[in-house]
């Protein structure tokens, strides 16, 4: 609990230093609380269908390329991680430090790269027991296609335990490791549609695609196949409320194609989120 609260604390004066620095025109981001009605991660419906509130602080460290991320997955209900136990709602927190830029402006291979290191924390187990570590590089060509909006991307995914002889890192129990690559494909597009809602006369629907091949990636310990594992196709929305809060709601549908990251049927969820940015 103690560990918690320390997190939680940790992130509340990240954003009130952010709000501060904002007015002086040095630090800028963006604050976000997403209901997501089942949480699913990267294919794996991680809690057992179980739904998660994400709470998130985002800050871009003074116009430097350098932006500091922290978030939380506070499911609702029971889970399990990999089969090993069973806890009531689970918690994780997932601390980034990314540096993003662009190189090749004003030409068709203009490409954008986010670069980051992640740490997930699970509070309430040991450091030794679920934490893990994350490198990854993920690159956009925004005018590769030549279609204006449509938007290749490419993430690749370096997950390993943050300590050798954990649960998710020992092959406790039989089980795998968490220790593995990922490689997303994602593509994106604003579709600009007329007459959707009363009064309004545009509105922009976000389609969001992805296709996940899981190079042994597991981050629950289990024994994940090196396969195609899942694509998902999404749309959502936003809502321009004033004073810098926008209000999105979105729904997502995930073919799962291994059994080794999701044995269950394709999974449909929704998401409602608000944010404020500063």
């Amino acid at each position: 609990m103690e560990k918690k609260v320390t997190l939680l604390v940790a992130a509340v004066l990240l954003a009130a230093v952010g709000t501060a620095q904002a007015q002086e025109g040095d630090l800028h981001g963006a604050i976000d609380l997403t209901f997501q009605s089942q949480y699913v991660w990267r294919g794996f419906d991680v809690y057992e269908n179980a739904s998660a509130l994400q709470p998130s602080v985002d800050l871009d460290l003074y116009q430097t390329g350098f932006g500091f991320r922290v978030e939380g997955h506070m499911t609702n209900g029971a889970g399990s991680i990999g089969g090993l136990g069973q806890w009531e709602e689970l918690e994780r927190w997932d601390y980034t430090l990314y540096y993003a830029n662009s190189v090749l402006e004003d030409r068709p291979c203009t490409t954008n790269y986010n670069v980051g290191w992640v740490y997930y924390n699970y509070p309430d187990n040991s450091s030794g027991d679920y934490d893990l570590q994350e490198l990854h590089a993920i690159l956009s060509w925004p005018k590769l296609l030549g279609i204006e909006g449509l938007v290749p991307s490419y993430c690749l995914v370096k997950l390993w335990p943050s300590e050798s002889g954990s649960l998710v890192g020992s092959r406790a129990a039989g089980t795998g490791t968490a220790s593995g690559w990922a490689h997303i494909f994602l593509l994106d597009y604003p579709m600009t549609v007329t007459g959707l809602l009363p009064e309004v006369p545009e509105q922009v629907l976000n389609w969001h695609a992805e296709l996940v091949y899981n190079d042994g990636v597991h981050p629950l310990g289990g024994n994940a196949d090196h396969d195609w594992s899942n694509a998902v196709i999404g749309v959502s929305t936003d809502f321009d409320l004033g004073s810098g809060v926008t209000f999105t709601p979105g729904v997502y549908y995930q073919i799962s194609m291994d059994e080794s990251v999701n044995p269950d049927d394709d999974e449909v969820w929704a998401t409602v989120g608000l944010k404020y940015a500063f």
